[in-house]
């Protein structure tokens, strides 16, 4: 590196050279002090060295002022600094999951005898914590990684411990499924699609990254995580009614200051006797298993419909252990369409992949049909070529249901029906069910000028149908008044199907009689008609 210094003054003739000569030495040494750092210095060539400039034509760079020292200044010593960095405090990496749960605690303690009692009540089961802290080790370091890189309290990493115990299958009598619970309408609400063939609800990835959204959302809304776990369970509109009611009685709003439901009021210490267990394991004489701070599962990319025993058997996994971490598929095939990802234990992706890349033979021995009229599960199975006790258990259709227009059946692949299923199927596909109508066999007559075919279709049944049950052609001509059989749906009488409820009403009507007593009353008298023949006469 070459550096040039404008370190000549303008040439004074009436000065004496010689200080002018012994101040450019002296400066040129300063400087070449102050660039030792740099691999290259070059010093000022003395004059009338070759190639050197004249006195007059060394004037200073615009960049860089000309200074002037007096000759007799002794230069400074320069010192050597103290470049040492100060010392730099390191933090541990966390031994396990649970430490590192433990560091993420932010929520404020709740104290109280609630929590006392919560602590004992898991702290005497200590079988039920080790089932439920074993179970939770296929997803917790999940969960830890999506809070952690949300910023949120660590505590609510325990949440799928009160809501669900850490099982993904669970269903609450309201309809709440999943480890984080979600209802029917609020998953619609946050993207958890529930289909004929998928519940996100229970999907690992999916749920977590919607109860975090929620959590998030209603802590936003009331500013309190204590308040924002009592709106996760209770609902938002509760709590804020709740917190209103207490502002016009000039209370306070906090969550021990609130009128709620007692299972509400049970959530949080619930959490916090979770939280104390494990931040104290040994206090309670609690054991938690070890769960590494690494990842359980990994993510693989389908790019065709596979069977669930296909995949299981190319990662080497059991099938049971692959819908552990798959909860959310209700099929025996993962549609690539609508669940593009499934998960798989860490090492087995690896050997799936591998296995996946010499497989030959199919993928996937089911599809989706959407079926085009409404039918019984009967006619169903036999457009498809199945057994028609197989197509109501692969497709949980009930009995004497029939199938609506529009629902989407699972039903095996054949030569016709041999494509991976489209997005709008994989992703929207319902079953809807309907009851099937009581058939009684029916005697009409025909009209002038009818066939068989206009027959049934005046009577609303096909002709096919028809055809068969009086074993004439589909178009034979019917002469006026001829007998046909057709078998009709049975129709129940105004008067019979009318005449219970109205009774109901007439005696509900008269004072004294409450209306359990009236409905105890007709579900007697059904029991007495079913049981003798005899309509129970009794006022």
């Amino acid at each position: 590196m070459t550096l040039a210094f404008p370190i000549a003054p303008p040439a004074l003739p009436h000065l004496d050279p010689g200080p002018v000569r012994r101040w450019l030495l002296l400066t040129a040494a300063a400087v070449g002090l102050l660039v030792s750092g740099c691999a290259t210095t070059v010093a000022p060539e003395p004059a009338g060295a070759p190639g050197a400039p004249t006195a007059a034509a060394r004037t200073p760079a615009p960049s860089l002022p000309s200074y002037r020292l007096p000759a007799d200044v002794p230069l400074s010593e320069i010192a050597t600094a103290d470049t040492s960095l100060p010392g730099v405090t390191t933090l541990d990496a966390p031994t396990d999951l649970w430490d590192r749960i433990r560091r993420g605690f932010a929520m404020p303690d709740l104290e109280g005898d609630l929590v006392r009692d919560r602590e004992q009540w898991y702290a005497t089961r200590p079988d039920y914590m080790q089932r439920m802290t074993e179970r939770s080790s296929r997803y917790l370091f999940h969960i830890v990684e999506e809070i952690e890189r949300r910023n949120m309290p660590m505590e609510l990493a325990l949440l799928p411990f009160i809501e669900s115990a850490f099982n993904p299958q669970a269903v609450s009598s309201a309809r709440a499924a999943g480890m984080w619970q979600f209802m029917p309408a609020t998953g619609q609400s946050f993207d958890l699609k529930q289909n004929a063939f998928r519940d996100d609800r229970r999907d690992v990835l999916a749920s977590t990254r919607a109860a975090l959204d929620y959590l998030q959302q209603l802590h936003g809304r009331f500013g309190d995580w204590h308040l924002a776990l009592a709106a996760y369970n209770w609902g938002q509109g509760n709590v804020n009614r709740a917190i209103t009611r207490n502002q016009r009685l000039g209370q306070p709003t906090g969550y021990t200051d609130l009128s709620m439901p007692l299972e509400t009021r049970m959530y949080v210490p619930k959490l916090q006797a979770v939280k104390n267990i494990l931040a104290r394991p040994q206090a309670f004489n609690t054991t938690l298993p070890l769960i590494g701070n690494h990842p359980f599962f990994d993510t693989v990319t389908l790019q065709r419909d596979m069977d669930v025993a296909v995949i299981a058997r190319l990662a080497e996994v059991e099938e049971k252990d692959f819908r552990a971490l798959n909860p959310s598929l209700r099929q025996p095939v993962v549609m690539a369409a609508g669940t593009p990802h499934v998960l798989l234990p860490w090492d087995n992706a690896v050997i799936f992949q591998r296995n996946l890349q010499d497989h030959t033979g199919p993928l996937a021995s089911w599809t989706a049909w959407v079926v085009p009229t409404t039918m019984t599960a009967a006619q169903a199975a036999a457009k498809v070529g199945m057994n028609e006790s197989e197509l109501r258990a692969v497709n949980n259709i009930p009995p004497r249901m029939s199938v609506r227009a529009g629902s989407s059946l699972l039903v095996p692949r054949t030569d016709q029906r041999n494509r991976d299923v489209p997005v709008h199927v994989a992703d929207n596909g319902q079953l809807s069910l309907q009851p099937e109508a009581i058939l009684k066999r029916t005697t009409v007559r025909a009209r002038k000028g009818d066939n068989l075919a206009r027959l049934a279709q005046r009577h609303g049944v096909s002709a096919v149908s028809a055809a068969g049950w009086n074993k004439l052609a589909v178009n034979a001509a019917l002469k006026p008044g001829q007998r046909v059989t057709l078998l009709l749906p049975q129709r129940v009488g105004v008067a019979k199907a009318a005449g219970p409820k109205a009774g109901a009403r007439k005696v509900a009507n008269k004072p004294g009689r409450t209306t359990a007593k009236v409905k105890a009353r007709a579900t007697a008298s059904k029991t007495r008609v079913a049981t003798t023949g005899k309509p129970d006469r009794k006022p």
